[in-house]
């Protein structure tokens, strides 16, 4: 009983959130951009194993994100984020949605390599060229697989 009375109560206590009360809440830069770098991780992973329908959901995913870097924070420090977001919409991440399709693992790679270069040319032109990303080396995700699945 005890126990009950105490979830109970903790399910009415508020919830922390970092957005003020009666404003929608409103991810951080960095927390779009974690995601992202997780789903570009995710993609590569899944053409790797051959998962297309994965690829596919990963590569809808990061441009999910890009949208929201889009509507969230069209500029950011003075620089145009929005704008560079819409630019890999409409270039890499259309080329990656068309090997997909075509499951063309070989050009793929190339594609890739180009979504990468313009993630890095963005974290350039926004002065955090710290920020380098790269063809992922390992998978840290090892509670998922990345395989196709059975038929």
């Amino acid at each position: 009983m005890f126990r009950l009375s105490l979830a109970a109560a903790l399910l009415l206590l508020p919830l922390t959130a970092t957005a003020e009360p009666n404003e929608p809440f409103k991810p951080g830069l960095g927390e779009i951009m974690t995601l992202q770098q997780m789903r570009h991780l995710k993609l590569w992973l899944a053409v790797q194993a051959g998962d297309w329908g994965l690829a596919d959901y990963q590569l809808d995913e990061l441009k999910e994100g890009f949208e929201d870097i889009t509507k969230y924070y069209p500029t950011k420090d003075d620089v145009p984020t929005g704008t560079m977001a819409e630019a890999i919409i409409a270039k890499e991440v259309a080329d990656l949605a068309k090997l997909i399709e075509a499951k063309d693992k070989k050009n793929f790679v190339s594609a890739f390599d180009r979504l990468t270069a313009s993630c890095n040319a963005c974290h350039q032109a926004s002065k955090k060229d710290f920020i380098r990303i790269q063809r992922p080396t390992g998978n840290p995700y090892t509670n998922q697989s990345f395989a196709p699945p059975r038929k």
